[in-house]
């Protein structure tokens, strides 16, 4: 039996997962003998504390041992496990990824907006002020056209006027985006 494929681990770790409130993000393999890696990205609508990922990781450990020991799975000499979320550089392609990031800062095609909301197949976006002076505007964009979007490290606070734009209702926007329109 060869080496566990990347969807037996995901549907192996899953379950376990979604039962302490995490999505799996990203499962990897990488073999070498002895050294082969087996590494697991989960989030959360809530971050994942050190202590749930520790939880998390004894309990997917014990999974795949269960199912090696059923036959099920063959590691073959070893494996380590490594449990973590995902970084800063991991794209955002799900609606829940742009949910997870509401108000922080990203690069979408080029171009940084600070994520307002989502509203189904909708994301709504804060284009910051061209000037200093001047207001940030409210763009819609479709999931689809949005997808790939990298977070952006801010290191100080975002400006109060985007800040204020941050968590709207979705009829607000469409609000804010015609009158934007009849300018």
């Amino acid at each position: 039996m060869a080496f566990p494929s990347e969807q037996e681990l995901r549907a192996a770790a899953e379950p376990l997962a979604a039962a302490l409130g995490f999505d799996v993000e990203a499962v990897s393999v990488t073999r070498a003998g002895a050294k082969s890696a087996v590494k697991i990205a989960v989030d959360g609508d809530v971050r994942p504390s050190l202590d749930q990922l520790e939880e998390l990781s004894q309990a997917v450990s014990g999974q795949f041992d269960a199912l090696e020991e059923a036959g099920r799975l063959n590691f073959g000499p070893g494996y380590t496990l490594e449990l973590s979320t995902p970084g800063l550089d991991t794209p955002l392609t799900a609606e829940r990824h742009f949910r997870r990031n509401v108000g922080r800062l990203v690069l979408v095609r080029g171009e940084k907006l600070r994520v307002a909301a989502v509203d189904g197949d909708t994301v709504w976006f804060i284009r910051p002020a061209a000037k200093k002076k001047g207001s940030p505007g409210v763009v819609p964009r479709q999931l689809a056209e949005s997808a790939g979007a990298l977070v952006e490290v801010e290191f100080s606070e975002a400006p109060a006027a985007e800040s204020a734009l941050v968590g709207l209702d979705p009829e607000k926007y469409r609000a804010l985006t015609a009158q934007e329109d009849d300018k």
